[in-house]
């Protein structure tokens, strides 16, 4: 790209990083943000800027958030001994869109995955641990991904949890194994939910 705009080519650059964004599509992401008016380019800029500044991590269930505790650990309505374990935020997304989960939620930030060198102890299981410990809780739901990483991740969590005596169930696998939360339609996930089985 050395014929091109030194700032053209650094804008290419970046959005390249982006997960999912090959060379030619940072290419015409690039392009259209040139040929929008420029208001809407600082627009995205700004977007961009205030969640980088006001976006943190709820203290209880590490989701994302501009409050903390954020809304879902504050609302008294929810069912406080119940609660739910994903992977991801995006997880939590696609379970709230269902409208079935009332309980409350534990973000990990990702998997067990020894390939990658991700142990227990680089997520936030420690932090579910001492909630289940310090809080009155009756069940927990481990929702993570039907792929392996995310089914060594529910048994490791299951034996952490055994000695402490609660109902451990995870979700009905009308979910395809190797799939994603996120992209399972709300009728295959509110059947998930539903249908949840004892570990």
């Amino acid at each position: 790209m050395s014929d091109i705009a030194p700032p053209v080519a650094a804008l290419v650059e970046e959005f390249s990083k982006l997960p999912g964004v090959g060379v030619k599509t940072a290419q015409r992401l690039t392009f259209f943000i040139l040929r929008s008016p420029a208001d809407q380019a600082r627009r995205l800029a700004e977007a961009i800027m205030r969640v980088k500044e006001s976006i943190i991590y709820c203290s209880r269930c590490f989701n994302i958030t501009e409050t903390d505790p954020c809304a879902i650990c504050s609302n008294p309505n929810r069912d406080q001994e119940l609660i739910c374990v994903v992977e991801e935020p995006l997880d939590l997304l696609a379970l709230e869109k269902t409208g079935v989960y009332k309980g409350l939620y534990h973000v990990l930030h990702g998997a067990i995955s020894p390939v990658e060198g991700i142990g227990p102890k680089d997520l936030r299981i420690d932090e579910l641990l001492q909630r289940v410990r310090t809080g009155n809780v009756r069940e927990v739901i481990l929702a993570t991904n039907p792929n392996f990483e995310g089914e060594y991740t529910a048994n490791y969590i299951k034996g952490e949890l055994a000695p402490l005596g609660l109902r451990v169930t995870g979700l009905a696998r009308g979910l395809p194994m190797g799939g994603d939360l996120e992209y399972a339609d709300e009728g295959t996930l509110s059947r998930a939910l539903e249908g949840r089985r004892n570990m």
